[in-house]
C-alpha cells in the first residue's frame, strides 16, 4: 500500500493571515491526534488477534506432540500459565545485564572519580 505523496499548500500558507495559519495548525494537530488514536486502537486489536493466534498454535502443538492428549480446558490453561521459561535464561543474569536509563534531563556524563580516568591536565606556566 503506497502512501500518496503529500505536498503542503505552500502558496496558501505564505499568503494566509495569522488567524488562518493558527486555524490551519489546529486542524492539522487535530487530524494528527485522531490518527494517533486510530493507530492505538489498531495496535490493541493487532495484539489481541495475534495473541489468540499464538494460543491456537500452542493448542495445535500440544495436540500434535501427544504430551497431553485428553486434558480439560482448565488443566490446559493452568499448564500454559505454569509453563516455566527457558531454563538457560537465568533471571539474575538478565537483570545484571540491564542498566537503568539515566533520568531524562540529567547530565549524561558520569563524574570521573578515579585519577586514572581523568584526562591529563596541561601545566600552565604563569609568565
Amino acid at each position: 500500500m503506497a502512501l500518496p505523496r503529500i505536498a503542503p499548500p505552500i502558496d496558501y500558507l505564505r499568503q494566509a493571515s495569522q488567524s488562518s495559519l493558527q486555524s490551519f495548525e489546529l486542524a492539522k494537530l487535530n487530524m494528527a491526534a485522531n490518527l494517533r488514536r486510530e493507530i492505538g486502537a489498531l495496535m490493541d486489536r493487532w495484539i489481541h488477534e495475534t495473541s489468540e493466534a499464538l494460543l491456537a498454535r500452542y493448542m495445535l502443538d500440544l495436540r500434535t506432540s501427544n504430551r497431553h492428549p485428553r486434558d480439560s480446558a482448565p488443566d490446559l490453561f493452568q499448564l500454559f500459565l505454569e509453563a516455566s521459561p527457558d531454563p538457560d535464561l537465568d533471571s539474575q543474569t538478565i537483570s545484571q545485564n540491564i542498566l537503568p536509563a539515566p533520568p531524562r534531563f540529567a547530565d549524561s556524563r558520569q563524574p570521573l572519580t578515579r585519577a586514572a580516568d581523568r584526562k591529563p591536565q596541561k601545566n600552565r606556566s604563569t609568565a
